[in-house]
């Protein structure tokens, strides 16, 4: 006797699913990527970099962006200044107000970095024409738009 769910039983789980796996599979090539380029990051401290390579940010809104606690990201930001990355500087009129920004040494890391993660972008997307990646794109956005409440 078979018992076996027929294959559409299963195509929620399946989808979220490859959905981790693919994040997976960039985070892990993105992290080797930057190891090849001999900096020593992890995704979320690569995350962080690239946010702050837009302009200053708050410590919450770093977080929100890298997808950790905020007792996790105050940690994170500890090592990257500690390697003189980033700095963070008190709000003038707020002074329990923290602002973020890249150093000189973080914005020459920036420029590198964002070159590894073209690579592996290139990667993800090889074999596939501008309008397949694009559809790719729109897709994926969807996805998330449907399963946003209020989006």
């Amino acid at each position: 006797m078979n018992t076996a769910l027929p294959p559409s039983a299963c195509n929620g789980s399946s989808l979220g699913l490859l959905f981790r796996q693919v994040r997976d599979s960039m985070w892990a090539q993105m992290e080797r990527e930057l190891a090849a380029a001999g900096h020593a990051l992890n995704f979320s401290q690569f995350i962080t970099i690239k946010t702050l390579a837009g302009g200053n940010a708050s410590v919450t809104e770093l977080a929100r962006a890298a997808y950790l606690h905020p007792g996790a990201m105050t940690r994170l930001l500890d090592k990257l200044e500690a390697r003189g990355i980033l700095e963070r500087v008190a709000d003038p009129a707020d002074r329990r107000v923290l602002h973020v920004h890249l150093t000189p040494v973080g914005v020459a890391i920036w420029k590198d970095i964002n070159e590894c993660a073209m690579r592996v972008h290139e990667l993800a997307t090889a074999r596939m024409s501008d309008a397949e990646q694009a559809a790719l794109t729109r897709l994926l956005k969807q996805v998330r738009d449907n399963l946003t409440p209020g989006a």
